[in-house]
């Protein structure tokens, strides 16, 4: 899962040594790749008939990939627009921003925690949002990367909605929840390929920068979250949650390091504030979670 983390952190950094590529051209190129190994890699696994399943896949799998196509789309513009550290920043609200979608549309309870941890990420936004007037910080590019945590947001909530339904009904699969986000995965890589190439015309990439998105968009992209469904297995939803925060930190370390990019007070202040909230969220539904075992 570390490995993961530090294979998702590399877009920023990479995206800084582009030529030229516009941003929507170098979203293009990342999703395209990203479908492509993952378009061999599934094939491989399930045969050629992975493309007629995939074609009637059930009606949530394709919404699913939509919410994917517009994470994966909303990432690389929102990296063209303002910083590393803002982007990660306001990517790593997903899963408390899930918790509260649960609440709001599926009736979940929140501990005390949780609404704790919502409230100081949200002051930390905010903190970012009111006092960003300087060079490094974009609300525009804030505002497109927040449609990554909601898109993220969006599809858990709609996949537990669809599980709920499942229950109710008396209906028990075999096939575990996580297998189906392989294809929603390829079918949003393709829809974000799809939406951008007409942005993308005429291209003018590089073969620098065509090499930097390929490694985007296999060892940045699908192979990571190839790990992540296979430690899913091994792993508990709030191990890998609180894993995934590592992101974060060595995202804005690769981007300080190897791009020059410069953190500002309020940047950091902010950033801090959400990094603690999820980290001690996380924390306490896993001691929370191994206390209930050891009862039991």
């Amino acid at each position: 899962m570390i490995l993961a983390t530090l294979l998702w952190s590399t877009a920023g950094v990479v995206t800084r040594h582009l030529d030229s590529a516009p941003s929507f051209e170098v979203t293009f190129w990342r999703s395209a790749f990203n479908a492509l190994t993952l378009a061999v890699v599934l094939t491989v696994i399930h045969g050629p008939s992975l493309w007629r399943k995939l074609l009637y896949s059930p009606k949530i799998i394709w919404i699913s990939g939509i919410c994917w196509s517009i994470m994966f789309t909303a990432f690389m513009v929102a990296i063209t627009l303002t910083t590393v550290a803002n982007v990660l920043i306001v990517m790593a609200l997903s899963p408390l921003i899930t918790a509260l979608f649960s609440r709001i549309f599926l009736q979940y309870q929140l501990p005390a925690t949780t609404w704790l941890a919502i409230a100081v990420a949200g002051l930390g936004i905010v903190w970012m949002f009111l006092h960003g007037d300087d060079a490094t910080f974009s609300i525009i590019g804030s505002l497109v990367a927040l449609g990554m945590p909601l898109a993220s947001a969006a599809n858990f909530t709609i996949l537990q909605h669809a599980g709920l339904n499942k229950k109710s009904k008396g209906i028990h699969s075999d096939e575990e929840p996580v297998q189906d986000m392989l294809p929603a995965l390829l079918i949003g890589a393709i829809l974000s390929a799809l939406v951008t190439l007409p942005l993308s015309w005429p291209f003018q990439v590089s073969a620098h920068d065509l090499g930097l998105l390929s490694f985007l968009g296999v060892f940045q992209l699908a192979l990571p979250w190839l790990l992540v469904v296979r430690l899913s297995k091994e792993l508990s939803a709030p191990e890998i949650s609180l894993l995934a925060q590592l992101e974060l930190i060595f995202g804005v370390a690769w981007a300080w390091l190897w791009a020059g990019e410069q953190l500002s007070v309020n940047t950091l202040s902010g950033g801090s504030l959400v990094l603690g909230a999820l980290i001690a969220n996380e924390l306490v539904r896993i001691f929370r979670q191994q206390g209930q075992k050891d009862v039991s």
